[in-house]
């Protein structure tokens, strides 16, 4: 009689907290990406056969899940950090666009 091997850590958490095999997915997909030979959309089309469009509103949704923090929080803050710098890069970009547009309105 052998000693029970230690649960894994996705056993180990309640039904609740577990997330969908799907998004677990992703997230393992993004771990790794670069090992992928190719662009990495052609890597998400060849394994998850979706749209580089719709793979990223999963990933957002998944970023968003508190659940995919339970599964791998260091890369989930990873990517909500790079998401956020994203986000403000644009901001700036569409607002330094805005102030330097000549004004339209004609008396």
């Amino acid at each position: 009689m052998g000693a029970t091997p230690e649960p894994d850590e996705t056993s180990r958490q309640s039904p609740e907290s577990a997330i969908p095999e799907r998004l677990q997915r992703i997230l393992e997909f993004e771990r790794q990406w670069w090992k992928h030979a190719g662009a990495k959309e052609e890597a998400i089309r060849a394994q998850f056969g979706l749209s580089a469009a719709r793979y990223y509103q999963l990933l957002n949704a998944a970023l968003d899940d508190p659940r995919s923090l339970v599964f791998d929080p260091m890369l989930v803050k990873r990517l909500q950090r790079m998401r956020d710098a994203r986000t403000q890069a644009r901001s700036a970009r569409s607002v330094g666009s805005a102030q330097s547009a000549p004004a339209t309105d004609h008396p």
